[in-house]
């Protein structure tokens, strides 16, 4: 693959993350390790060096908010989502929806 079409691949599967992440920060806080470990379950293998800034730009979206948390005697920053966010996370599952059903059916053979 040539490094346009591997930079826009990338950028393609981050937009899943993203979602991704949303959906469980609307479930509870989650934190970066828990994350790392629960998007692997699902093939998506991210570095820190991703994965921080993905949840750093959430937060400057205000789609998450980030707070401290005491776990196992070590302080961890915790994500969960916002009101913002819960309005994104809703848009983007009509809009997945949508086009799932499309893509997936292949509507157009």
């Amino acid at each position: 693959m040539d490094p346009a079409s591997s930079r826009l691949t990338r950028q393609l599967f981050l937009g899943f993350v993203r979602i991704h992440i949303l959906y469980h920060a609307a479930e509870e806080a989650v934190c970066g390790v828990e994350l790392t470990e629960e998007l692997g379950t699902h093939g998506y293998r991210l570095s820190p060096g991703t994965l921080y800034p993905t949840l750093h730009a959430l937060e400057a979206a205000g789609f998450l908010r980030c707070e401290s948390q005491l776990c196992d005697g070590r302080r961890r920053k915790c994500y969960r989502i916002t009101k913002a966010g819960r309005w994104a996370l809703e848009e983007a599952r009509k809009r997945i929806k949508e086009l799932v059903e499309e893509v997936l059916e292949d509507r157009h053979r």
